[in-house]
């Protein structure tokens, strides 16, 4: 079989990427194992403010004026929803959080997403006695929900293999490789996590972040917004809220834990005054980078082979941005954005 691409790995990068593909008539196939799930159980939401801060999200604007019409074209695509936009309040813990959200009103990447009325009215059930910030051009992408609808459509084109890739099969031709059955232009590997497994990537700095989350269901809770604390609280509809998230530097481990359910639910009990059952309980690893951009570039050695990779907690804003600017570097030559390409750790 002749084709274009190899795509190994289908979370939000590989899916971006292979849209990519889709849309410039561009033959490939994607090797997906399942090992990595950070895709999977991520909150996907997006926001262009650093709400621990008050700093603009790097490259927000322009990441959010390409991934927003990517989702919308994704869902007249598949007839389905992925894109819920909603507010999100910031619930002030001091006075002092309350005069930093001013002084970022005067900060002209910020204020076009941050409401300078602070918002003073109770809601049932929220400690919120300092008042609440509100966050325009919020929302969250159901990633779960998009990557088993894109991979059922692969499927029935018989573009995707479950299967785990196999980095010892790679036969390297002039221009080209094969692998298995396979003769391919270029392997992209959008693996997250997973990249530390692969001998010709896994020397890039690569660190990787378990994050926890649980799902409540809390009858008495009744907001339609997203609410930003000490952690997050999402409504899903139903009753039930997505809550996260946790940062776990040592456990390497996509299995839900004990230490982090207790760690939510006393973050909680500074959130909510209201009972709540845990009806779900995830966990994934993140893939981070040291300085916080993606990675993203063509091996040093190797030119048929290129890795996107390192979303972050972002991925849903970064992935569509970063996946075109691959496709057009490999496809016509374009010159990365020196602040994702991977030359940056070659010294």
């Amino acid at each position: 079989m002749k084709i274009d691409y190899i795509i190994v790995g289908l979370g939000l990068a590989g899916l971006a990427f292979a849209e990519e593909l889709f849309n410039a008539n561009k033959s490939f196939l994607v090797f997906e194992d399942d090992s990595q799930t950070s895709s999977l159980v991520a909150g996907g939401v997006y926001n262009p403010v650093i709400l621990k801060r008050f700093t603009p999200v790097w490259n927000a604007k322009e990441q959010l004026e390409i991934a927003l019409p990517f989702y919308e074209r994704l869902e007249l695509k598949f007839n389905q929803k992925f894109d819920e936009k909603f507010q999100t309040k910031k619930a002030f813990k001091s006075i002092e959080e309350q005069n930093n959200w001013f002084a970022a009103l005067d900060k002209p990447n910020l204020a076009a997403y941050l409401e300078p009325k602070i918002d003073t009215k109770k809601y049932d059930g929220i400690l919120g006695d300092v008042g609440f910030g509100n966050v325009k051009e919020t929302g969250r992408i159901d990633t779960l929900k998009l990557v088993e609808t894109y991979r059922n459509f692969l499927q029935k084109g018989h573009k995707i293999r479950f299967e785990k890739f196999d980095y010892s099969q790679i036969v390297f031709e002039e221009s080209t490789i094969t692998y298995q059955d396979i003769n391919a232009q270029k392997i992209i590997f959008c693996e997250g996590f997973g990249m530390k497994q692969n001998p010709f990537f896994n020397q890039l700095p690569l660190n990787e972040a378990k994050g926890e989350l649980i799902t409540i269901h809390a009858p008495e809770l009744n907001i339609d917004f997203l609410l930003k604390s000490t952690l997050f609280v999402l409504p899903l509809g139903n009753d039930l809220y997505k809550v996260g998230a946790t940062f776990n530097w040592k456990d390497k481990t996509s299995t839900p834990s004990e230490e982090g359910k207790n760690e939510l639910i006393e973050k909680l009990q500074k959130v909510l005054t209201i009972p709540y059952e845990i009806a779900e309980q995830t966990a994934g690893i993140r893939p981070t980078v040291k300085d916080r951009r993606p990675l993203v570039g063509v091996h040093s050695k190797y030119k048929q082979l290129a890795i996107l990779n390192g979303l972050g907690t972002r991925g849903v804003m970064i992935a569509p941005t970063v996946a075109k600017q691959l496709f057009h570097h490999l496809e016509h030559q374009e010159k990365l954005d020196s602040e994702i390409d991977i030359s940056r750790f070659s010294s």
